[in-house]
């Protein structure tokens, strides 16, 4: 059977690879996908659509970011910057499936030699959803004479793969986009080969890709090289699982985000105002199919989803006579941050928290000490436990007066809380439905992660400990517990009059707050 041969006259091939290979497009996949597709031309798919969404193409715009930043490093600095990690949570219909297309056909055609390991939750997903709109993007480009497609295979043309192998001395034997099934009784038959020239993973529906899976695929991305991609896409339907452990214990090395579809344009609201109708605003359907946001954790949760949320987009209101105080958090594990949160009577949000990893007490320290001095806080409030110690001595020994915080030790109301950290959690959770807190994504999954019980002869209410969370798979609630500490004692207000003027209401005896009437 004769090669199949190029579509394009020879001088035309040579500007088509030219064009494809240029910095400009191969290290940006925003240009790649406007430059590659017909978008907007009579009698082609795209006919009625201009381009990407707005989410898809930031995404593409963070991959452009981390090539340049990787590219500077490696060059200016000889440092191999970590590989690019997204997980995307999501409601229904927002567009992953084109974006895998997007994505992959990229690699393809400008990583020459790379490989693209293409997983979903099941085989019916990756043999009849998957797989069929990837194909559908890598036939319908510029370049689609360079690939032959297969049911769960795309690779290059043998005219194409003899070329490269033959002037560019690139080994083809890898390259292509390869769907793979996954059994989670032998985990191993998924690895996928170590690639030099580039490696792509993408999960689909990945909340049912068991971790045995998640754990074979990491260990394909040994290669030192700049071109390592693992982006995993699902609707957030589980709350255990490797998925949802990039939100939550494996979140450093995640980028992260939540897509409620709503605000996706281009699709029909009326199908989520529907399913919201159906099953309630509140409801785990909504949350799940609309919202991009993980079930609640259940009747064990001790601070719902909708307080949180209604407190990070709360608006800040003044209050000129509240103490400023501070809570730091001191991460006891190599992934734990350090967290400096503060807060001003209601508001928690106006002075900007600071996070810190890999600094030992005294570096630590000397960050508490200048934001103290910056933000003139009225109160230092520091967790005392494990290497917190540390911090609060040579805080001490610089002269700055500190409230250790022993979240082990009793509470003042032991008839309703089993200790310290309980009730200075129980005072935040009562404080929320009136407060203003940040917007970040780890602030809310800290607080809407942990659970509690009651205790089996006292009655009085545990609150689950950092350790259980883990165990669990969750990451260490720094954000959370640096907020409840600043809740830990009450701090002496600083002008009644001020707060009463400014406040609109009374002060509660013994809080640093005021209560709106």
């Amino acid at each position: 059977m004769p090669k199949q041969q190029p579509l394009y006259t020879a001088q035309g091939e040579q500007q088509l690879m030219l064009e494809l290979w240029s910095p400009e497009i191969a290290n940006d996949p925003r240009a790649f996908v406007r430059f590659a597709y017909p978008w907007g031309k009579p009698g082609t798919p795209l006919e009625h659509i201009t381009g990407p969404r707005n989410w898809q193409d930031q995404q593409m715009a963070d991959i452009a970011e981390y090539i340049r930043h990787a590219k500077n490093q490696l060059e200016a600095n000889n440092i191999l910057v970590d590989m690019y990690r997204e997980a995307i949570a999501s409601g229904r219909g927002i567009g992953k499936s084109a974006d895998f297309g997007w994505l992959s056909h990229w690699f393809v055609s400008t990583r020459l030699g790379g490989s693209v390991w293409v997983a979903a939750n099941g085989e019916p997903q990756l043999k009849t959803k998957t797989f069929p709109e990837i194909a559908k993007w890598v036939s319908m480009g510029i370049n689609a004479h360079w690939f032959e497609i297969q049911a769960t295979s795309i690779k290059p043309a043998e005219w194409l793969s003899d070329a490269v192998k033959r002037d560019l001395k690139v080994d083809p034997s890898y390259w292509g986009i390869f769907g793979q099934l996954w059994s989670e009784e032998n985990p191993d038959a998924f690895a996928g080969a170590h690639n030099a020239y580039g490696e792509m993973a993408l999960f689909d529906e990945a909340s049912g890709i068991p971790k045995s899976i998640w754990t074979v695929q990491q260990g394909v991305f040994t290669e030192k090289i700049i071109d390592r991609y693992w982006l995993a896409f699902s609707n957030p339907r589980r709350n255990s699982g490797a998925f949802f452990e990039c939100f939550n214990g494996d979140r450093s090395k995640w980028r992260r985000r939540n897509i409620d579809a709503r605000t996706v344009e281009g699709l029909a609201q009326d199908a989520y105002q529907a399913i919201i109708d159906q099953h309630g605003a509140d409801s785990d359907e909504a949350r799940v199919e609309v919202y991009g946001q993980f079930p609640n954790s259940g009747t064990n949760q001790f601070i719902s989803f909708d307080t949180v949320v209604s407190a990070q987009q709360r608006e800040v209101m003044p209050d000129l006579g509240a103490p400023s105080v501070m809570g730091v958090d001191v991460g006891r594990f190599g992934n734990d941050p350090s967290v400096l949160a503060f807060r001003t009577g209601r508001d928690a949000r106006s002075i900007p928290w600071e996070q810190y990893r890999g600094l030992d007490n005294v570096q630590l320290a000397e960050k508490v000490a200048n934001a103290a001095q910056r933000y003139k806080v009225d109160a230092i409030f520091v967790d005392g436990n494990g290497p917190g110690g540390g911090v609060v001595d040579v805080l001490k020994s610089w002269g700055y007066r500190v409230i250790e915080v022993q979240n082990g030790g009793s509470a003042v109301d032991g008839d309703v809380y089993a200790n310290k950290r309980a009730e200075d959690w129980g005072r935040m959770r009562e404080w929320l439905p009136g407060g203003a807190i940040p917007g970040n994504d780890e602030l809310k999954t800290d607080l809407i992660s942990p659970e509690f019980r009651y205790h089996a002869t006292r009655g009085n209410i545990v609150l689950e400990s950092k350790d259980e969370m883990k165990n669990r798979g969750l990451a260490s609630p720094n954000w959370g517990d640096a907020l409840a500490m600043t809740f830990s004692q009450p701090v002496a207000r600083k002008d009644l009059a001020t707060s009463r003027s400014h406040g609109r209401g009374r002060v509660a005896k013994d809080l640093d707050y005021a209560i709106l009437g």
